[in-house]
C-alpha cells in the first residue's frame, strides 16, 4: 500500500490552495517537506497534533529552497521539534543558518507588508542543519527519502523523490498548479522569481523531475497531481517563451521602469494566452490567479537582463 501523504494548508498570505506543506511519516517518525513562514507554524504543529504524533517524533524537516514562502518558518519549526534536523540544498543551508541576507532583501520588496506576511525569521543551528547532496538518500524510518538538486528557479533548490508514495515533492521546479485551474485538465505554469532564474537549467530540472516516472508529484503550489507527460511540454513551451522575453528585452535596450513594465505585459500576455489554450478564454477569475505570478516571474526576468548586461559590461571591462 503507498505511503501516506498529509497535504497541510498553510493558508499563506490568508488565501487557500496557494501554499502547501507536507506532513510523512515513516514508521515513528514523521518528517515535514515545507513550512511556508513562522505564521504557518502552529497550524503545521496542530496537523501534527491531529496525526497523532508529537513535536518530538519529528525526525526531518526539509526545504526545497530556501525562498520565504517555502522555508520562512523553518527556524521556529525547528524550535519546536527538539529532535529535528533540518534538510536542505548546501546553498540554501547557508542561509538558514544565517537568514539575514534573505530577510533584508525580503524587507526591501515588503516593505512594512513584511512581518504581517512572513512573521520572525529565525536561525537555524548550524549542527541541527544537514546539506544534501545530489542524489543522497535519508531514512525516515524505513521509508527513503532521495533528493535530486534542480536548479531554474533558484540555484539552491532541490526535489525529494518518496519512492515509497510513488511521489516527487517538487518546490517551485515543475511549476505552479492551482486547484483552481485544473477544472479543463491539467495546467501548469513556471516560476521565474525572484533572481536566479536559468532557462537552460530550469529546461533540464523538468525533464529530471518527470524522469523519476513517478505516479504522482506534489508541487508546493499546490497539493497533489498525476505526473503526466502534458505537464512537462506545457512548461517547457512557457519557459522558452519566458526566456525570450528576456532576449527581446535586452535587444530592445529597454532599461528602468519601461523594462520593468515591459516584462510585465509579456508575462501577462503568455499567461493569459496560456489559459486560453486550455478553455479559460475571457475568465476574469481565472486570470486573476495569475496575476501575482505574472508580476513576480516579470521581476526574475527583469533582474535577468541586467544581470546579463551586467556581465557583459564586466567581461568588456566596462562594469556598471
Amino acid at each position: 500500500m503507498p505511503a501516506d501523504v498529509l497535504t497541510l494548508d498553510t493558508h499563506y498570505a490568508h488565501r487557500d490552495d496557494l501554499a502547501a506543506a507536507y506532513l510523512l511519516t515513516g514508521g515513528d517518525e514523521v518528517a515535514f517537506v515545507e513550512t511556508n513562514t513562522a505564521l504557518a507554524v502552529p497550524r503545521l504543529l496542530e496537523a501534527l497534533r491531529r496525526a497523532g504524533k508529537r513535536p518530538e517524533d519529528v525526525r526531518y524537516i526539509a526545504i526545497t529552497h530556501i525562498h520565504l514562502d517555502h522555508a520562512g518558518g523553518a527556524g521556529p519549526l525547528m524550535q519546536a521539534c527538539p529532535n529535528a534536523t533540518l534538510l536542505a540544498h548546501p546553498l540554501a543551508a547557508t542561509h538558514a543558518i544565517d537568514p539575514s541576507r534573505i530577510e533584508a532583501g525580503a524587507r526591501q520588496v515588503y516593505g512594512e507588508a513584511f512581518d504581517a506576511l512572513y512573521g520572525e525569521i529565525v536561525p537555524v543551528p548550524e549542527g541541527r542543519v544537514h546539506a544534501l547532496g545530489d542524489g543522497e538518500t535519508v531514512m525516515l524510518g524505513d521509508r527513503p527519502l532521495v533528493a535530486w538538486h534542480t536548479a531554474g528557479h533558484a540555484k539552491h533548490h532541490l526535489v525529494l523523490h518518496d519512492p515509497d508514495a510513488d511521489t516527487v515533492y517538487t518546490g517551485d521546479s515543475f511549476g505552479l498548479l492551482y486547484p483552481s485551474l485544473q477544472a479543463h485538465g491539467p495546467f501548469v505554469v513556471p516560476s521565474t522569481t525572484p533572481t536566479d532564474f536559468d532557462p537552460e537549467a530550469a529546461h533540464a530540472s523538468v525533464d529530471r523531475i518527470a524522469g523519476l516516472g513517478t505516479r504522482w508529484l506534489h508541487p508546493t503550489h499546490f497539493g497533489r497531481h498525476a505526473m503526466v507527460p502534458a505537464l512537462a511540454d506545457q512548461l517547457h513551451r512557457l519557459i522558452a517563451a519566458h526566456a525570450a522575453v528576456v532576449d527581446q528585452a535586452d535587444a530592445a535596450g529597454l532599461d528602468g521602469d519601461a523594462l520593468d513594465g515591459a516584462c510585465v505585459d509579456a508575462v501577462t500576455r503568455l499567461f493569459d494566452e496560456a489559459l486560453s489554450r486550455h478553455g479559460f478564454a475571457g475568465d476574469a477569475e481565472a486570470a486573476s490567479q495569475l496575476r501575482f505570478d505574472a508580476e513576480l516571474n516579470a521581476q526574475g526576468l527583469a533582474f535577468a537582463v541586467r544581470k546579463r548586461r551586467f556581465k557583459r559590461a564586466k567581461a568588456s571591462g566596462h562594469p556598471g
